[in-house]
C-alpha cells in the first residue's frame, strides 16, 4: 500500500478534496516538460504544468510480482508545448513519465503515483497516443554477454578498442540535395567506399537539427557525392550546407572486424560456436 505524508493523507480523508492529475515528461536529453488537468497551471520541483494541454490518461492499475504494469497517455500537438518534428524525430522515445495526484490548492500536499517511461507512440492527424511502461520493464532487457556468432561491443567502446576520431573512421561533410528527412546527398565524403558509413552514427554540427544524432541505415558512393539514408527522420528543415560528422559502422561480423579495422583480436562474439544446423547433422560416414 502506497503511503502519503501526513498533511495529504488529511486531506484525502477529509471528504472534500481538491484534486488533480500532474504529469511529468522528461527526455532524453534532459527538458523537460508538465501537464496538468486542472484548469490552470501548476508549479512544483522546479516544474510549471500547463493546463488546457489536452494530455491524458488511462486508469492507473498495478499488480503484485514482476509484470509489467502499462496506462496509456493521450495528447494533441501543438507547436508551443509538444513539436511534431520533435515527435517524429524520436526525442520522445524513452523518455521519463512521472504521475502525481496533487491537491491543487496547496500543491505541496503530493504523491508520486507512478513513474515508468514512454513505449510505443500511436499517431493520428495531430493528436497521438503513447504507451507508459512500469519500471519492470527493464528487466526483461538482455543484461550480460550474449553467446552468438556477432560481435556484442558497441564500435569504439573499451571492449572494441578503436579509436573513431580518427580521420580513417570519422569524416565531415555537407548535405548537398535533401530527398527528404531520412535522405540527402553530402559532399566531403569522397575518399570513402560505398557502405562505409553503414551502420554508422551521424551527427549533425549545424541547422535545426544540430546535435541530433541518428544510426545510417545506408550509405553509398555515386560520382563521388555520398548517398545517406537514416534510420529515423531529422528535425527539420534539412539545408543545402547544414553540416555532419559521421563514423564508420560495423555489422559485427568477424570478416568486417578484420578486413575494415584489423581488429580481431579485440573481436567480441562467437564465430565458430556450433548452431542448430549441428545437432541435426546426421552422422558422417
Amino acid at each position: 500500500m502506497k503511503e502519503f505524508a501526513p498533511d495529504f493523507a488529511a486531506h484525502l480523508a477529509s471528504g472534500a478534496t481538491t484534486l488533480c492529475w500532474c504529469w511529468r515528461l522528461t527526455r532524453a536529453d534532459g527538458v523537460a516538460f508538465g501537464f496538468t488537468d486542472h484548469d490552470r497551471a501548476l508549479a512544483f520541483d522546479g516544474t510549471t504544468f500547463e493546463a488546457s494541454s489536452g494530455f491524458s490518461s488511462s486508469e492507473i492499475s498495478e499488480s503484485l510480482g514482476l509484470s509489467v504494469d502499462n496506462l496509456e497517455v493521450q495528447s494533441a500537438v501543438s507547436s508551443h508545448v509538444l513539436s511534431e518534428a520533435d515527435l517524429s524525430a524520436g526525442l520522445y522515445d524513452d523518455a521519463g513519465i512521472e504521475i502525481f495526484r496533487v491537491n491543487w490548492a496547496a500543491p505541496r500536499q503530493r504523491a508520486l503515483i507512478r513513474a515508468g517511461t514512454l513505449g510505443e507512440v500511436r499517431r493520428a492527424g495531430h493528436a497521438f497516443a503513447a504507451e507508459v511502461r512500469g519500471l519492470s520493464h527493464y528487466l526483461q532487457q538482455t543484461k550480460g554477454r550474449l553467446f552468438q556468432y556477432g560481435c556484442d561491443a558497441d564500435l569504439g567502446d573499451a571492449r572494441c578498442g578503436i579509436d573513431l576520431s580518427s580521420p580513417a573512421y570519422s569524416g565531415a561533410g555537407a548535405i548537398g540535395t535533401v530527398g527528404d528527412a531520412r535522405r540527402f546527398v553530402a559532399s566531403g565524403l569522397g575518399a570513402f567506399p560505398s557502405g562505409f558509413f553503414t551502420r554508422g552514427l551521424l551527427r549533425f554540427s549545424s541547422g535545426a537539427a544540430i546535435g541530433q544524432a541518428i544510426e545510417v541505415n545506408s550509405h553509398c558512393l555515386v560520382g563521388g557525392m555520398a548517398h545517406f539514408e537514416l534510420w529515423a527522420s531529422a528535425r527539420l528543415p534539412l539545408e543545402p550546407g547544414q553540416t555532419f560528422t559521421v563514423q564508420a559502422g560495423c555489422d559485427k561480423h568477424l570478416s568486417t572486424c578484420g578486413i575494415k579495422f584489423s581488429n580481431v583480436v579485440n573481436f567480441r562474439g562467437f564465430p565458430h560456436m556450433p548452431g542448430n544446423d549441428y545437432i541435426v547433422r546426421g552422422a558422417g560416414s
